[in-house]
């Protein structure tokens, strides 16, 4: 392979992958539909494989696609990780970190502390991922991670900060139609919610909580938030962390039969002490979240 493939052509193939489609990947990445096609043919001649079959449901990434797609996501975090450490250069705290924060924690707990951070430093930008996926800080998916589990990479600078913890919650509303559970028989007649998917995360975090599964909700949603709405509006009975429980006024119920404790970590990779902008949100993030967890109702 003597020809020298353009950066574009791996944006293009990457977007094709995302998007399922020329016309898609093209309104993603602002390019012509001519265009896209142009480059996913360049790119197939320079690597002399297919990258995609037409059918009915849109390009279909052949097995080759499939092997590369990791390392288009690769070069792409870099890339991002490239211009966020090149806009952060200079004296001062500005420019872009990335955090990835798991759903609740990114919605629940973390706006009232970025909002004090972007007063004290208005130069500073935030991207926020929400997922419950665990972000690669070695792949550079994002600067600094919030992660229910503690990182054992040893490039990865780690500092536990809170035990979040987990128990049954439900809205008062619910309980006035329904009843308070007093033991785990009652359970069998309430309304609960729970995830539909079982992960590895669940079933590690449910392995002394049999009772807790799948087949027990009436309402089946994998989005925590989601969750959490459900429970607020009053439709049954979740899972909810006590501290935002609390906060809300939700009703906690059978506390000896479900209490989960979950670790919390701020993470970010090494190569980005010496970053002034990540480490003052490394530091933010880990002083906040380490006096809420002081202050939370039993401790």
């Amino acid at each position: 392979m003597a020809k020298e493939m353009s950066w574009e052509l791996y944006r293009t193939f990457l977007g094709v992958l995302r998007e399922g489609s020329l016309s898609g990947a093209s309104r993603a990445l602002g390019l012509t539909q001519p265009t896209v096609g142009r480059h996913i043919a360049e790119l197939e001649e320079t690597l002399g494989v297919p990258l995609f079959t037409r059918s009915q449901m849109g390009l279909l990434p052949t097995e080759a696609a499939i092997a590369l797609r990791g390392h288009a996501e690769d070069m792409s975090n870099t890339a991002a990780s490239f211009l966020r450490a090149a806009e952060g250069h200079g004296d001062g705290i500005h420019g872009t970190v990335c955090i990835s924060a798991s759903e609740v924690v990114g919605a629940e707990t973390l706006p009232p502390i970025l909002a004090g951070l972007a007063q004290r430093h208005p130069t500073l930008r935030i991207e926020l991922v929400l997922t419950n996926r665990v972000q690669d800080l070695l792949r550079r998916e994002a600067d600094i991670a919030i992660r229910m589990l503690e990182p054992k990479q040893s490039a990865l600078i780690a500092r536990r900060v809170a035990d979040v913890v987990v128990g049954l919650h439900a809205h008062e509303s619910y309980l006035a139609r329904r009843g308070v559970p007093t033991k785990l028989a009652d359970l069998d007649q309430h309304v609960l919610i729970g995830y539909d998917e079982e992960t590895a995360f669940i079933r590690a975090a449910v392995r002394d909580i049999p009772w807790w599964r799948r087949e027990s909700f009436s309402f089946r949603v994998d989005n925590d938030l989601a969750q959490l709405a459900l429970i607020r509006a009053g439709c049954g009975i979740g899972g909810c962390q006590v501290g935002i429980a609390k906060r809300d006024g939700l009703v906690r119920v059978l506390p000896k039969l479900m209490e989960m404790k979950l670790g919390t970590w701020i993470t970010m990779h090494e190569d980005l002490r010496g970053s002034a902008r990540c480490k003052v949100v490394f530091d933010t993030l880990a002083t906040a979240l380490s006096r809420s967890d002081k202050h939370r109702p039993g401790k």
